[in-house]
C-alpha cells in the first residue's frame, strides 16, 4: 500500500511540474517578442538618424544609400543578439521619393526651388515562421 501512495504522489508531482513550466514558458514567450521587437526599433532609429545626417549632396548622389523609386537597395543585416547569443537578422530595403509639391514645378508653384525628398527604410524580419516589417521615412529639403 505505501508503495503505491508514494507512486501515486510521485504522479501527481510530476503532472503539477509539467503544469509549472508551461505556465513559466508561455510567461517567457511574450518577454522574448518584447526584447526581438526592441532590437529592431533600436536598428530602425538608426536607420532614421543615417537618413537625417547624411548630407544631402550624399542622399540624391547616383551611388546614394536610398535609390530613387521604383528602384530599392537591400542590404542583409544583424539586427543584434539575444541573451544566450542568438543572432536576430533581417533585410533591410532602402529608397526615396521625390515629394511633388516641393521639388518638381515651376517658379511660380515653387519660387524657392526647395527640393523635398522622402528617405524611406524598411526592415523585414522572422520571429519564429511568422515575417515582420518595420518602416521608417524621414523628410529631408534643401
Amino acid at each position: 500500500m505505501l508503495l503505491i501512495e508514494a507512486m501515486l504522489s510521485l504522479s501527481v508531482l510530476t503532472v503539477l511540474g509539467l503544469i509549472l513550466l508551461k505556465l513559466s514558458i508561455n510567461i517567457l514567450q511574450p518577454r522574448q517578442w518584447t526584447l526581438q521587437s526592441t532590437l529592431s526599433d533600436a536598428y530602425m532609429t538608426y536607420e532614421r538618424a543615417y537618413a537625417e545626417r547624411i548630407p544631402f549632396d550624399d542622399l540624391l548622389a547616383t551611388d546614394s544609400p536610398w535609390p530613387v523609386y521604383p528602384q530599392t537597395t537591400t542590404t542583409s543585416i544583424e539586427v543584434g543578439r539575444l541573451p544566450g547569443g542568438q543572432i536576430v537578422t533581417g533585410q533591410v530595403t532602402r529608397t526615396r521619393h521625390q515629394i511633388e509639391s516641393g521639388a518638381a514645378g515651376t517658379e511660380a508653384t515653387n519660387p524657392l526651388a526647395m527640393k523635398i525628398w522622402r528617405a524611406q527604410s524598411v526592415l523585414s524580419y522572422k520571429v519564429g515562421d511568422r515575417p515582420y516589417l518595420k518602416s521608417r521615412s524621414v523628410i529631408r529639403a534643401q
